[in-house]
């Protein structure tokens, strides 16, 4: 265990960033070269080895955080990461992305601060590779079954590592030219290097998974001759239904949808443009949604030289404390700072976000390009315009970060596989908690992963479900499984 009285004696220290200054000037990550061991031992000292570990409830992988922050505080980094990869299969992913609702639902997060799991997590994960605890596992005999995954996001990428190793033949069929789905192109270089995706996929090729990239399943390849190949289908497409702002002026040149910016910048970064087609170089840049893609999309634009960046959020401005709507072991909607929120302050000076506010229209030039936006403060809970609040702000290019309502309605894909719609427009699923419980609502051996069934959600979702599907696929192929189920009582189940 850990030391019994390490909280008291150890104040909350995360790993510090590297300089504003400095990684404005690069697209490395923002903590490159500063996992600093000691201090994550010492942090890991800080868990109280609670008799009931509410940090499990809040990890949707269900991750023995206590267990392997007891060996990271001994150094003991090769047991660390065997307890670590029991319930994760990219931890070098979620040590990076996740927002680490673990850490809000940590016993010390009631009176006092959290131990930076978070922290621990992502140094393990590098720990796993840098000492060479990451050799691929190929199965020791294979099944005869054969499993075919459309899409190679992180909840694809799971699936098939965990049915690749459990000895089924499995082949991924991912649309773009690279794998990785929006952990390629749409996370940013700055939050995880390609490298960490780069390696996961040969070390899944090494253990039998074979990629196809460049196949769009439904268009390219008929999805009835995909499924007579394959004794099972996962669809793990995610969620890439883009919405839109829907307001006077949105026809103007210079409006762009974030997932059409952001992966311009990641290409130029694996090399195959010298410069973007769309740049924020020396423009006044309006971001339009204050979430997660909001933020990589402003530091995005600060790493090109915007002039000004402005982030406009229509949600009111969080408090610093958890509401009572919001009550331990909750995660709280409580006021955070991204490292793009803290570049944009030490370059601007102030928060770049503009919270409760709504775009009312764009104004443009007379050669139809973007000039400026029109705003307006908004209620808190009815979201209404407030009088006298109008305002016209310079935007010489726009970027709607707003989110997504699920995955593409493809034909060529629904109809040949059975896929239906819920009430959400995601992928129907089984209406059992357990994957396989009620029998399949599509085609027989259909099963849906991810966000294309959950909806936007996180990566940390994104591999639970993988998991869980993978599972929920062995059982159909084999009548049992010994692959791990994370599905807990808040999770959607996975079959089609």
């Amino acid at each position: 265990m850990t030391d019994p009285r390490g909280f008291l004696k150890f104040p909350r220290r995360p790993v510090p960033p590297r300089p504003v200054e400095e990684r404005l000037s690069d697209w490395d990550e923002v903590y490159a070269g500063q996992a600093l061991l000691p201090l994550v031992s010492e942090q890991a000292d800080r868990c109280m080895d609670c008799g009931i570990p509410f940090c499990h409830n809040g990890c949707p992988l269900g991750n023995l955080i206590p267990e392997w922050n007891a060996y990271a505080a001994r150094g003991d980094w090769r047991a660390a990461a065997e307890r670590l990869h029991a319930t994760n299969n990219f931890p070098e992913f979620t040590g990076r992305l996740c927002p680490a609702p673990c850490e809000a639902a940590c016993v010390l997060a009631l009176n006092a601060d959290p131990v930076t799991i978070k922290n621990v997590e992502e140094a393990i994960a590098d720990q796993i590779w840098a000492r060479g605890y990451a050799a691929p596992h190929p199965p020791e005999r294979l099944s005869g079954k054969s499993v075919a995954v459309i899409g190679s996001g992180p909840a694809g990428l799971a699936a098939a590592q965990q049915l690749t190793r459990i000895g089924h033949t499995v082949a991924v069929y991912e649309r773009a030219d690279r794998l990785g789905g929006l952990l390629r192109y749409g996370i940013p270089a700055f939050k995880m290097d390609k490298r960490h995706l780069d390696r996961r996929i040969e070390q899944m090729r090494a253990e039998g998974t074979k990629f196809r990239t460049g196949v769009q399943v439904g268009r390219d390849l008929d999805a009835t001759e995909l499924r007579r190949r394959h004794d099972a289908v996962v669809v793990a497409v995610g969620a890439t239904r883009q919405r839109e702002l829907f307001v006077p002026g949105r026809e103007l040149s210079g409006i762009h949808q974030a997932m059409d910016y952001l992966p311009l910048a990641n290409r130029v970064v694996e090399g195959d443009y010298a410069a973007p087609a769309v740049t924020a170089e020396g423009k006044h840049v309006v971001v339009v949604g204050g979430g997660d893609t909001g933020s990589d999309c402003l530091g995005t634009a600060l790493r090109q030289g915007a002039a000004s960046v402005v982030q406009l959020d229509i949600n009111p401005e969080p408090g610093d404390a958890r509401t009572d709507g919001e009550p331990w072991p909750v995660y709280p909607k409580v006021y955070r700072i991204s490292h793009a929120h803290e570049e944009a302050r030490g370059r601007e000076g102030s928060d770049p976000r503009v919270f409760s506010s709504a775009t009312l229209h764009f104004e443009g030039t007379a050669a139809g390009r973007v000039r400026a936006l029109r705003l307006t403060q908004v209620e808190p809970t009815a979201r209404r315009p407030r009088p006298d609040t109008e305002r016209v702000i310079p935007a010489e290019l726009v970027l709607l970060a707003l989110g997504f309502s699920g995955p593409e309605h493809s034909t060529g894909l629904m109809r040949p596989l059975g896929l239906a719609l819920d009430e959400r427009g995601n992928f129907a699923r089984d209406g059992g908690f357990a994957a396989e419980a009620a029998g399949p609502a599509g085609r027989d051996g259909v099963f849906v992963a991810g966000d294309a069934g959950r909806g936007q959600s996180l990566v940390v979702w994104a591999i639970a479900e993988g998991r869980a599907t993978a599972a929920a696929t062995d059982r159909y192929l084999t009548g049992s499984t010994a692959l791990p189920a994370p599905i807990g009582p808040r999770d959607r189940p996975m079959v089609a």
